[in-house]
């Protein structure tokens, strides 16, 4: 008996010991490492700190000689800083810290960066003396090239000065092809290694993951407990629907990459796999301390993955939704809707989108192809435009791809690629093109869907995710596009859009772009500066923010 109760004394130190020593050495480890990349960062920090200030004084001088000026757009970002300060007098700037952005692919032009962009000129004009440091993966591009990139691809325009680069060398551990099997979790643990490579360059005062790579913020956390960390959320990296998807009762074509896999040994033990890892994912996004995400649809995924680990820890801030920022304001200017511009249109169907599986472009060309094969009045010279960037090799690979698919389905003399289109070329085709589509099940948000209808372009989009939720809704009881899942109810969407007489044409296409003015770059800047206040006051509330001198 005497045996038995030191073994079970003996278990229960064990597992006392487990659960409240280990953590206690983890947090301790964690600290002790992260006070000594820290400490082996500082002189970059200070080289990048005065960079940044003799790059600031060169522009002033510059601007005092305004015809050796370049980019004389930030002479309007300035204003607009001027006038920022919620006292209505000139802009607090008195937080001259380091911000973070955790961005590895932040060339890729696609709808993900042009928040990030906008989210750094947003910080600029409020915090002008703010230094943005983007960490990036992009080795082939240096800071010129990025930023001009940035201006002919989303007609924004940044603060050099106050913005650096640094470059990650480990980018390939996030790769998707660098895990064939358990990819969810490798390209996780892989942002771990990423993450590691970006603090053991530079370590912040606020921390913000702008891709979606949850683990970074748990690694910061661990490492420096002091620095507020921020995430916006663009899709969740698993959800209760992906779960939902294994079904193969709910399987179809339409509902992601893995619908249906739920089937046999191999389909439990990955849905085990997805469970445990939803698991995982909640505790390490629950230590976020200020979150955003995209769209409603994306905000309740993550209140419901997150939000028991974010009370726990006593979070202060629920998750909010910060809408994307839209060129809405320049597509209604550069792209009137009117009964005159009505015959300009083209019985084009425009589809922007990256060249990524997720966006479903086989789903569409099929869909093209019934309606082109029905031979009726609106399909006989109806065209499909596919609109997008082209990343890496895999990319390039996919367009060659669905150029093959073109071609099987007899449709190859009816589709146009473009590829990696500039924002002028994207503007000719949002005047020229009557329809929009979007084909992927349950895309996050949806910015091309907003530039179709600023563009007064009338959309068809897929019957989920945040277009359904957010973006094609009704404005005054009359809908402003049409919803479809399958190949069929795509066509058919098709063939009623293009075949509306000229007043119900225009009449759908004004609500459109009414429903869009909900999505402008002002409405933006204004919902992440009220998240970037928090995250600053939490660092000045932590005692770790020391005013340059």
């Amino acid at each position: 008996m005497t045996s038995i109760l030191s073994l079970l004394l003996l278990f229960t130190v064990l597992v006392l010991t487990a659960v409240y020593f280990i953590p206690f050495l983890g947090h301790r480890l964690g600290r002790t490492l992260g006070w000594y990349i820290r400490r082996r960062t500082a002189d970059r920090r200070a080289h990048l700190l005065t960079r940044a200030a003799s790059d600031e004084e060169e522009h002033a001088e510059q601007l005092r000689h305004p015809k050796a000026v370049e980019d004389e757009d930030w002479e309007t970002v300035e204003s607009y800083a001027a006038g920022s300060a919620k006292n209505g007098g000139k802009a607090e700037e008195d937080w001259e810290g380091i911000i973070g952005f955790f961005h590895p692919f932040c060339n890729a032009g696609g709808g993900g960066e042009r928040v990030l962009w906008a989210a750094i000129r947003a910080t600029q004009k409020r915090w002008p003396k703010a230094l943005c440091i983007v960490y990036t993966g992009d080795h082939d591009v240096d800071k010129t090239q990025i930023l001009t990139r940035v201006e002919h691809r989303f007609n924004i325009h940044l603060h050099s000065p106050r913005i650096t680069f640094l470059y990650l060398s480990t980018r390939h551990y996030v790769l998707s092809s660098t895990y064939p099997h358990f990819t969810l979790l490798g390209q996780s643990l892989g942002s771990l290694v990423l993450a590691w490579d970006a603090f053991s360059l530079l370590v912040p005062d606020i921390y913000i993951d702008t891709m979606g790579y949850a683990f970074t913020i748990a690694l910061s956390k661990l490492l420096y407990p002091e620095v507020p960390t921020g995430a916006y959320v663009h899709y969740p990296t698993i959800s209760t629907d992906m779960l939902g998807s294994l079904d193969p009762k709910a399987a179809t074509e339409n509902q992601g990459l893995n619908a249906g896999a739920g089937v046999g040994l191999r389909g439990m033990a990955k849905r085990q796999y997805w469970h445990l890892f939803a698991r995982l994912y909640s505790w390490v996004g629950g230590s976020a301390d200020v979150v955003m995400t995209n769209s409603s649809w994306t905000q309740g995924h993550v209140r419901a993955l997150w939000g028991p680990t974010r009370t726990h820890a006593g979070k202060p801030y629920d998750v909010e939704v910060v809408f994307p920022p839209v060129a809405v304001e320049e597509l209604e200017a550069k792209i009137p809707v009117s009964p005159q511009t009505e015959s300009k249109r083209e019985q084009a169907i425009l589809y922007i989108a990256q060249f990524r599986p997720e966006k479903n472009h086989n789903l569409i060309l099929r869909a093209f192809s019934q309606f082109s094969a029905s031979n009726s009045a609106a399909a006989k010279n109806a065209k499909l435009v596919l609109v997008g960037s082209v990343r890496n090799s895999e990319d390039a690979t996919r367009v060659y791809d669905l150029r093959l698919l073109a071609h099987e389905l007899k449709v190859k003399e009816k589709v146009e690629f473009v590829c990696d289109a500039s924002w002028q070329e994207i503007l000719n085709w949002l005047s020229r093109a009557s329809v929009g589509v979007n084909g992927m099940w349950n895309e996050h948000f949806g910015i091309g869907v907003v530039e179709y209808q600023a563009a007064g372009l009338i959309s068809v989009v897929h019957d989920s995710g945040g277009p359904k939720a957010d973006i094609v809704t009704k404005v005054d009881g009359k809908p402003t596009g049409y919803l479809a899942t399958t190949a069929d109810e795509f066509a058919a969407a098709f063939e009623t859009a293009l075949t509306l007489d000229q007043d119900e044409k225009l009449a759908l296409r004004l609500r459109a772009q009414q429903s869009a003015k909900r999505f402008t770059d002002e409405e933006f800047a204004k919902r992440w500066t009220v998240q970037m206040e928090r995250l600053i006051d939490l660092q000045k509330q932590n005692g770790k923010y020391t005013k340059r001198r």
